[in-house]
Formats: structure tokens, sequence, C-alpha cells
């Protein structure tokens, strides 16, 4: 009996037992709990007094104790009300002092105050951060940071916590803000970029701390705000996905490996976890998508932002930034400039010292160059640039990269502002197209296609091509003037009425009727036409209130667009050498493009001059007709833009017919690359940044290889090609289809890849053989 007594006393006298049983019955071991409590005061006193000479096995009774009463302490919050402040202050004044693992326990059992919601998360953040950017250790600064995220990311999982969030935001900027010249406030970069990153913190004011920390005085903190904008948004990307991947479970594969092996309390666990995270994407996908703004968008003052970040770190003689760093400041600069369409005269001349192909890392500033243009700039800042840019890079004694990279700069400026280039200019560098190599070859058509878009008159008559020859004829290529914006439009909605009326004709000819539709029966085909799309209940209170109104009144709804439409019919019925005249024009710019050595020379060849005469006076005829028919036809589409309600029917068909003109597919496939390559470029995203490797563009088709060099590529090749697709019969493929989703073969399948020795008996058990 003394024996049984005693091992109860021992296993009264573990704290984990103790632990487990005050969990159960708080009351019942109040008194056990306030003897290790004394205990824990007396050893607490007893470190305080000296630190320094606590032995180890003081050491590890105090840590045990801690991590005791730190686990039960919402159990007695009265008589633990002065433990977390113990804590704290032994943190605060010797964390330099104390042992690496009961330093470590300190800082577990604050955080675990504060899941047991004994403390909040406010006063746990002010005691953390202060120790965070002040302490020696390593080791402690990486577990205080870990705290500190964790913690806040905790605080903010069902909803965001905006009082705290708040509070420590304004303690990150303020400590940033009273000292720019230490590299302390790093520590208040990393956190916000992580809490950014995990798209716990996306408002502005994260951005306002980077926004301080870019212009800081110290060139560590500088940097680290500057690389925050040029890579802040692309990193939560990258996190986004990298989380949905890991969400990516095959059901199917082990619900299949469940029905064929042997079920085991395994095999259902992983089931139910395959279920949940399924259950789990598909409530995401009924959630709606967050708005994550861009750190460019959320910046309350641009202008004044991007100034005082040009003046302090680029015009500053006295900055002690390297040449690297400027390179990404200026790429910041240029793409706020960009971006927010801002105006910095001095920015513009500040890059003429760096546009030399000795200069390194030239291609980045030809980037930045490009990218700081927009349609606001004055076209005479920028000319001086281009001018500059086609004397340094692009000459017949260049070589053919620096020559490439040259033009592709140009097109890049003059895709934002097509009035800094000069038509003199144009021709001579449109002439490189000519040139014997490849990458120039490329560039110099990149210009020249650029060009027939947005500035066709400014070419010569020969180089104009056959679709912008048209447009200026017709009148559709107008040179943009300075600050002109286009007008607010649905892309693609002539695309819809072109499709509309097409299937409006095909409707009439299936019942026999007239493809035309006359001016009374237009309303009748709208009508039906709304109807199109459309759920709508029938039952409504406000169709008593429709009035119909006759056709022959001048107001009348839709009467007018018919009566263009039959006007535009009636006159390409009235005209049909309109095509022809057309394609005649087309042969003799063709034919001009191909004479292209005498300028002068008869625009239409072997025909006579009076036969041209009266062919001129017929197009001149055709043209105005065109430009007629051409006026009505933007009246027609404006009326369907602001006389109907498109259905969500109409928008999925207008996406389609979208994507089906983006690309001809009647055009070869090396011009639909090439329409697909000029697409891409055209709708580049605005945030989207240009980058040198743009910049240097096809100039690896110039460059000169070496074996070694061709070696290497061929290994490449070879490496991509195993990760290809190979060709397969129909039975590899199957096969392994089967192996990727888990499944067995089947036995004949099996049979197959036996040893004939295996095989041998059933082969001889069977009696019906072939001829």
């Amino acid at each position: 009996m003394k024996r049984k007594v005693g091992a109860l006393e021992k296993i009264d006298a573990d704290l984990v037992s103790l632990q487990l049983k005050i969990r159960r019955d708080p009351t019942s071991y109040k008194d056990d709990f306030l003897g290790q409590y004394r205990q824990y005061e007396t050893q607490k006193d007893a470190f305080l007094i000296a630190p320094a000479s606590a032995t180890d096995a003081s050491i590890i009774s105090f840590r045990d104790h801690i991590d005791f009463i730190s686990h039960v302490a919402d159990c007695y919050p009265l008589l633990t009300a002065q433990f977390p402040q113990d804590l704290i202050s032994i943190l605060n004044q010797h964390h330099e002092r104390l042992e690496a693992e009961l330093r470590e326990k300190i800082v577990g059992s604050l955080v675990l105050l504060r899941r047991k919601d004994v403390i909040d998360s406010s006063r746990l953040l002010n005691t953390i951060f202060p120790i965070l950017i002040s302490a020696s250790s390593k080791s402690l600064r990486t577990l205080l940071f870990q705290k500190c995220i964790s913690d806040l990311r905790t605080s903010n999982v069902k909803t965001t916590n905006h009082p705290l969030n708040r509070m420590f935001q304004k303690t990150l900027y303020n400590f940033i803000a009273s000292d720019t010249s230490s590299s302390k406030g790093i520590w208040a970069v990393k956190i916000t970029r992580e809490l950014w990153k995990r798209q716990i913190w996306t408002d502005s004011k994260a951005v306002e701390i980077m926004k301080e920390a870019s212009l800081a005085e110290n060139e560590k903190l500088a940097v680290s705000g500057v690389r925050f904008f040029l890579g802040g948004d692309k990193e939560r990307e990258e996190q986004e996905e990298e989380s949905s991947d890991e969400e990516d479970v095959d059901v199917g594969k082990i619900r299949h490996q469940i029905c064929i092996n042997k079920k085991t309390r395994k095999k259902a666990k992983m089931m139910d976890t395959a279920m949940a995270v399924i259950k789990k994407k598909e409530r995401k996908k009924k959630q709606p998508h967050p708005l994550n703004f861009s750190a460019f968008h959320l910046l309350h003052d641009p202008q004044g932002f991007t100034e005082l970040l040009f003046s302090k770190h680029l015009q500053n003689n006295k900055t002690k930034l390297n040449l690297e760093k400027k390179l990404l400041v200026l790429q910041l600069v240029s793409r706020l400039v960009g971006l927010h369409k801002l105006t910095i005269i001095s920015l513009y001349s500040y890059f003429l010292k760096y546009l030399t192909p000795r200069q390194p890392s030239v291609t980045s500033f030809l980037a930045s160059l490009a990218q700081a243009t927009h349609s606001l700039v004055p076209p005479d800042v920028l000319e001086p640039l281009v001018q500059k840019i086609a004397n340094e890079f692009i000459s017949e004694a260049a070589a053919a990269e620096v020559a490439s990279s040259g033009l592709n700069a140009i097109r890049e400026i003059c895709m934002r502002q097509p009035l800094a280039m000069k038509d003199t200019l144009l021709q001579d560098l449109v002439i490189y197209r000519k040139s014997k190599d490849k990458g120039v070859i490329m560039a110099a058509k990149g210009l020249l296609s650029l060009y027939r878009e947005v500035g066709a008159d400014m070419l010569k008559k020969r180089d104009r091509g056959r679709d912008a020859a048209i447009g200026m004829r017709n009148g559709q290529h107008r040179a943009r003037r300075f600050g002109e914006e286009v007008a607010g439009s649905i892309e693609g909605l002539e695309l819809l009425e072109q499709w509309k009326e097409e299937e409006q004709q095909k409707k009439r000819l299936a019942q026999g009727l007239p493809a035309e539709v006359d001016g009374d029966e237009v309303l009748a085909v709208v009508e039906e036409d709304d109807d199109d799309g459309w759920t709508v209940d029938e039952d409504s209170d406000d169709s008593s209130t429709w009035i119909n109104v006759d056709s022959d009144d001048d107001d009348g709804g839709l009467e007018k667009p018919a009566k263009k439409k039959l006007r535009q019919n009636s006159v390409r019925k009235q005209h049909p050498e309109m095509e022809q005249n057309d394609e005649e024009v087309l042969e003799d710019d063709k034919s001009n493009e191909e004479d292209a050595e005498n300028d002068e020379r008869d625009d239409y060849g072997s025909k006579n001059h009076s036969g041209k005469d009266d062919e001129d006076k017929a197009i001149d005829k055709i043209e105005e007709r065109h430009q007629d028919t051409i006026a009505k036809a933007a009246d027609q589409i404006s009326s369907l833009a602001t006389t109907r309600i498109l259905t969500p029917a109409d928008l999925a068909k207008l996406q389609e017919l979208r994507l089906a003109a983006s690309l001809n597919a009647t055009l070869p496939s090396y011009q639909r690359k090439r329409a697909a390559i000029h697409q891409s470029t055209l709708s580049r995203h605005i945030d989207d940044p240009l980058t040198a490797a743009e910049i240097e563009g096809l100039a690896i088709l110039s460059k000169k290889t070496t074996k070694e060099d061709k070696l290497a590529r061929a290994k490449e090749g070879k490496a991509a090609d195993e990760n290809e697709a190979k060709h397969q019969s129909t039975t590899a493929k199957r096969k392994e289809k089967k192996v990727a989703q888990g499944k067995s073969t089947t036995n004949k399948e099996k049979a197959r890849t036996k040893n004939f020795v295996m095989m041998l008996g059933k082969a001889k058990g069977k009696q019906k053989r072939s001829l």
C-alpha cells in the first residue's frame, strides 16, 4: 500500500499529468496549481537576480513551469493575471542573455496565451516587433518573424481584422518614417511584403509603407521598397497558383485504388481528405472573385511619388546607388509614368547619356524609355531620343544585334506615341527590311506594319500596303492628333451587327421571302430578335403601357436605320464595279511595290494615260460612295449600341466573333503566326512590364553561334522533345493513360509481357489452329 501511495504522489508531481487533470476539473486541483505557481514565482525571482549565474537544472525547471502555467492559465484567469506581463518583462530585458531553449519557450508561451485569448494580438505584436528589430541573434529574429506573420494570418482567417491591421500598419509606417537612414526598417518591409504576397494586406496602407521605404535614404531599404513595386504582384500570383496546385487531387484514381485494394482506415481517410478538398474548391468557385488591385493603382499621389523618386535617387549626384540599383529605380519610375500617364519632362533628357551601344545593360534602358512613353508625352521631347537611337544603333556598319535592338526600341516607343517619328526618318528605317540579316529584317517589318496602321500617310506609296491604301482612300485611316483619345465603344460590335444581318437574311431566304427587309417589317424583326437570349417572364404589368407607333412617323423607332440599310444595299447593287475597281487599284499598288527603285514610275504600268485618267475618275466616284456608305454604317452601329440591350447570348456570340476575327483562318500558317504575335503585342496589358528581352527581340537570330552553342541547343531540344508527346499507337496511348490513372492492365495485356516459357503450356492446350 505504501508503494502505491508513493506512485500516486510521483504522478501528481509530474507537471504533464497535473496539467491534464486541471483541464478536466480545475476546481478540484486549484491547491495543486497554487503550489506550482508559488514555485514558479520563487524560480523567477531567483533568475531575475542573477540571470547569468543560473544553473542548468534551475533553467530546465523554470522552463517547465512556464510551459505548465501557460497551458492552464485560462482555467485560473485571476490567479495568473500577472503571468503574461512577467514573461513580457523577462523577454524585453534579458532576450540577449537568455538561454536559447528558454527564450524560445517564452515566445511560444506568449503565442499560446494569445491563442487562448489571455492576451490580444496587439499586445503580442507590440512585444515581438521591438525585439525583432533590435535582436542580434539570427535564430531569434527568424522565430519572431514567423510568429508575427502567423499571428496576423490567424487573426484575418475568418474576417479581415481591420483594427489590428490599422494598428500594426501605423506602427510599421512610423518606424520607417522616424529613421530613414537606418537599415532596421528592413523588417517592416519584409513583414509587409510577406503579408501582401499572402493577400492578407491588400489595401493602400500597405502600399504607403512600401512607398515610404522606397524614398528612404538607406540604400538597402530603398531598393527593397522598389523591388516590392516591381515584383510584389507577380509573387502574389505565383503564391495563389501554388496554393491551387497543392489542392489538385484525382478523386477517381483514389476511388479506384480503394475498390481494387484492401480496404483500410488509411485508404478511407485518404478518400475523405480528397473529398474535403474537392468540396473546398467547389465552394471557392461559387464565391465572388476578390478584387486584387495592383500596388501601382493603390498609390494616392503617383505624380508626387514619381517626382520624389526620380529627384532623390536618379538626379541626385550624392546618391550611393550603383548602376544596377539605379536601373531598378528607373524601371519603377518609367512604369509609373507610363501607367498613370504622368508628365516628367526632365526624365527623357536623363536617358540621353545612356543611349549608346557600349553602355552596360543598354537594352534595359531602352525598355525603360519605351515604358515611360505614352500618348500625352510631347512629340518634340521624344524626337531627339528617337533620332539618337537611330544614329547610334541603326546603320550599315553596326552589328546586326545592335541594329535589331534599336529598331525594336523605336517600334515600342512609336507604338505608344506615333507622333515621335518623322516621315523622313521612318522611310530610311523601313529600307532596312531589305537587309541580309534576319533579325534586322523582322524588326524593320515590325516597324513598317505598325505605321501601316497608325500613320500610313508617313510612308511612301509603295510601302503602305493594300489595307492601308484602301483605308486612306476610304477615310478609315486617319492620323491621330496629339492628345486625341479614341471614343469609347464596344470592341467588335460591327462584327455582331454583320452576323445578325446575315442570320436574318438566311431566315428570310429559308421562309421564301426576299433577303432584304422592308421598312414596315423592321420593327417586327427587331422585336423577335430581342426575345432571343433572355429568360423573361411574359406576365408583365408594363405591357399595357406600350404605344404602337406608325412607321410613317418621323420619330418611329428603327425606321431610319432601315432606310439607311436599304440605301446602302441599293448603292452596292447600282455600282457592282466597286469591287472590280478596288481589285485593279490593289494590283497597281502591288506593281508599284515591286518597282521600288523608281518612285516616279507610272502607277499603272502597261496601261495608257487616257485609260488611267478614266479609271481615276471612276475610282474617285466610288470613293465618294464608299465614304457615304461608311458614314451610314457608323450611324447604324451606334444605333445598335444605343437602342438595344445586348443579351447574354449576344455577348457570348460577340466574344466568339472577336476570337474568330483576331486570326484569319484563311491566311497561311506563317501569316497567322505573325498576326498572332502582332495581336498579342497590341493587346499587352498596361500593367505588364516591358523587359530587355523583348527589346532584344529577334537579335538572337543575328548572333553567330559557335559549335558549343549549337551542341547545347541540340541537347536542350532533345530534352524538350522528351517532355513533349511522342508518336504512339492507340493501344500504347490507352495503356499509358491507364497507368497515369492508377488502373491495372488486363490479363491479355499482362500475358504479352510474360516470358515465353511461362506461356508455353497455355499455347499447347490450344486445340484449334489456323491454316
